[in-house]
């Protein structure tokens, strides 16, 4: 692929550097802001060689598979910087979007950030353990003890992550911000809430903001509103001072006193109930939700599983729904691109099939979804089934994960915890079942392109003559038959629709 030109093709077909108010990018996707997505040609998108598909919802989503840093980092010299909003407040018409598009958008821009550095200190900690019981490194040993802290801290200081992402995400100053929310987990703070305190003669509750999700993105969002008008009436020679000054001051204790509380209950509450539902429909839940992974990563509505799977592992340090569910989907997606190369006869689609299958082993399925599996309704239902038929298992022994990243070979890591010492073998079975069940089905069933177009070639011929011969109907209705070009209705007089009769009913 040449990276520069696809980011010239990508970049004039979004509506060009003056239509892009923001710019970020996951695994696999270039995901735009943009001012005006009128301006987006989609079907020159879905032209441009290295670009596997195109979404627009609420964001630009440009699916480039792995190869999407490459192609970012050259949009961004391109752009000369990723941009952040400054090119929101042009006086370009802006498309107006509905609430849920909107609200979606926020979700996605605030955690999606976080996965990497949450992900990088979880497989570190992953690691670790199994190092020290194949007895690589002593569990005892400070060498270790500071290597699992290292890991430690993306969770633990989670709520400055968040303050970032979600700064960045309102477009106010992200160290003010960070300033804020960090006031909350200062350890003097923590020891005296511990205690007991009052703030302007009223009790502040003893909550441990570490970990906690919810109690920042309310801070920031409260601090962004104070920002934008302490901007507005503050003489400008002060305003580098006095703005995050007087930001501060009101943020900080509101935030004590009323909007962490808030938060922090809000977080619980979600937790307890996500508990309660998987305690009592569990495995069915890991199952089905196996079985549509497909069309939520291909509509990009995983994302929003993000939120629940950061929090609860903030929370508890596990997660026992999405995770698991996604190492179904992940393998059934591999098995079923390797049982299409290994029967197709299409050496584009084999090259393809092998390309994709090997991505999604190691829990990237974008290129397997664009490339192969909604190409092919069998081979989708072939996916489908060795989902939920992994997502069962996995969801009947209960399978839990203990790191927020993408289940796959390289990642398996994330499935170890020295409580639970079959977790591993479970991910495994369930792995292997996944892969196997799919790639059955899928090498039983599925058929490439060149196959199904070859036979509904020959079901076209037939029917062409069986046109030919005298054949009897049985009309729905008695009346007089005329032709179509007698008919008063242009589609049907003129045979756009097709050859055929008109039946004027007597009764």
């Amino acid at each position: 692929m040449n990276y520069t030109q696809t980011a010239r093709d990508v970049l004039q077909h979004v509506g060009g550097k003056e239509n892009i108010a923001h710019l970020e990018h996951c695994s696999t996707r270039l995901r735009f802001t943009l001012i005006d997505q009128n301006k987006a040609d989609v079907p020159a998108l879905e032209k441009t060689p290295g670009v596997i598909a195109v979404r627009m919802s609420g964001q630009c989503q440009v699916v480039i598979g792995n190869d999407v840093i490459e192609v970012y980092e050259k949009l961004t010299g391109l752009l000369g910087g990723a941009p952040s909003g400054q090119n929101g407040s042009s006086n370009q018409p802006k498309e107006k979007r509905k609430a849920g598009t909107v609200l979606l958008d926020f979700i996605v821009g605030v955690f999606q950030p976080l996965v990497p550095a949450i992900a990088g200190g979880g497989i570190l900690k992953s690691f670790l353990l199994l190092l020290s019981l194949f007895g690589f490194i002593d569990a005892k040993g400070q060498t270790y003890q500071i290597l699992n802290m290292v890991g430690d801290a993306p969770l633990y200081f989670l709520p400055l992550l968040v303050a970032v992402t979600t700064a960045n995400k309102l477009k106010v100053n992200p160290l003010v911000a960070l300033s804020a929310v960090g006031a909350l987990i200062l350890p003097n703070m923590t020891a005296m809430l511990t205690e007991g305190a009052q703030l302007f003669s009223f009790d502040v509750k003893n909550i441990a903001y570490a970990y906690q999700v919810f109690p920042a993105i309310l801070s920031v969002l409260l601090y962004a509103q104070m920002e934008k008008w302490f901007t507005r009436i503050s003489p400008k020679p002060i305003r580098i001072f006095f703005v995050p000054m007087m930001s501060l001051v009101i943020t900080v204790p509101i935030t004590l006193l009323l909007l962490g509380p808030i938060g922090f209950t809000a977080g619980q509450g979600f937790t307890a109930l996500i508990l309660a539902m998987f305690d009592k429909v569990g495995w069915v839940a890991v199952a089905i939700l196996a079985a549509v992974l497909p069309f939520m990563v291909a509509s990009g509505m995983h994302k929003a599983m993000v939120p629940y799977a950061v929090t609860t592992m903030g929370n508890l340090g596990k997660e026992a729904l999405y995770l698991p569910a996604s190492l179904a989907h992940n393998l059934a997606e591999s098995g079923a691109c390797f049982a299409i190369a290994l029967r197709t006869k299409d050496k584009v689609l084999r090259s393809t099939a092998i390309s994709a299958g090997i991505s999604a082993f190691f829990g990237i399925t974008e290129p397997a979804l664009y490339g192969v599996t909604l190409q092919n309704k069998r081979v989708l239902s072939s996916v489908m089934i060795g989902s939920f038929t992994g997502g069962i298992f996995v969801g009947l022994v209960g399978l839990q994960a203990f790191v927020l990243v993408g289940p796959g070979l390289a990642s398996m890591s994330m499935f170890i915890s020295d409580e639970l010492p079959r977790n591993f073998m479970f991910a495994v079975i369930g792995f292997a079942i996944s892969f196997v069940i799919a790639f059955a089905a899928a090498f039983i069933f599925g058929k490439d392109r060149k196959t199904e177009e070859t036979e509904k070639e020959a079901e076209r011929g037939a029917f062409a003559e069986k046109l030919g011969a005298d054949e009897t109907f049985k009309s729905p209705v008695i009346g007089q038959m005329i032709s179509l070009s007698d008919v008063e209705d242009d589609i049907f007089s003129s045979k756009v629709m097709g050859e055929g009769i008109a039946i004027i009913p007597s009764k």
